[in-house]
């Protein structure tokens, strides 16, 4: 299953240097446990400070071939950290246009993710050329069950008209070890969280997903 950890400095303990360091430790960690993406999401900071976030990470990341780091929304600060693409949330920029944004300064194969909460969405973003959706929320909203998350899950995993080669999707929402098996087999190419990585050793998180999947 691919892997992909979004970043809350927030959920850790202690001043903003704290967190802050707390979360560069994160990313390192999971960059060296084999996470496949990275993605920068700390939407309270300013630009500035997300671009100089997204350096340090990408700093981090860099030794680790396997593990890319993303950003979210803004095209411009993954070009200006030299992040390996960027995360679209719904109604943003397309993937397609996001795609033009970095070929046109001579970056021609970011990764571009795209958050999707309907079937129809994940269809759009594979029109434009998105490499996958992270479509949510399968087991929880706002902290809530959310009961129909999986069924919805499995739709936009298993949509009409899919070709042999179709793009990922991956799950969001709630996801854990024990329930992350029936993501699996709603269609899902992997799991999207920020608690799951962040709260847990991901070294041995990576391990028992490897053994179990």
């Amino acid at each position: 299953m691919l892997l992909y950890y979004i970043t809350d400095r927030l959920q850790f303990s202690g001043n903003e240097r704290e967190k802050r360091l707390q979360l560069l430790r994160k990313i390192a960690e999971c960059a060296a446990a084999g996470v496949h993406y990275i993605q920068i999401r700390e939407k309270d900071l300013t630009i500035h400070e997300i671009q100089e976030l997204g350096a340090e990470a990408a700093h981090l990341i860099s030794q680790h071939a396997g593990t890319r780091l993303l950003i979210n929304s803004r095209v411009d600060v993954a070009l200006a950290c030299r992040a390996g693409g960027v995360h679209l949330p719904a109604n943003d920029l397309t993937a397609s246009e996001a795609r033009a944004i970095f070929g046109g300064v001579g970056r021609g194969s970011p990764v571009v993710a795209v958050s999707c909460h309907t079937t129809e969405e994940v269809a759009y973003a594979e029109a434009h050329g998105a490499d996958f959706a992270v479509f949510g929320p399968v087991f929880e909203k706002n902290g809530l069950p959310d009961p129909k998350g999986l069924a919805r899950l499995e739709k936009a995993c298993k949509r009409p008209h899919m070709a042999a080669n179709a793009m990922p999707v991956l799950a969001l929402g709630g996801i854990t070890l024990e329930n992350a098996a029936q993501c699996r087999d709603a269609g899902a190419a992997g799991i999207a969280a920020i608690r799951l990585f962040q709260q847990n050793d991901v070294d041995r998180l990576v391990r028992r997903f490897g053994e179990s999947f």
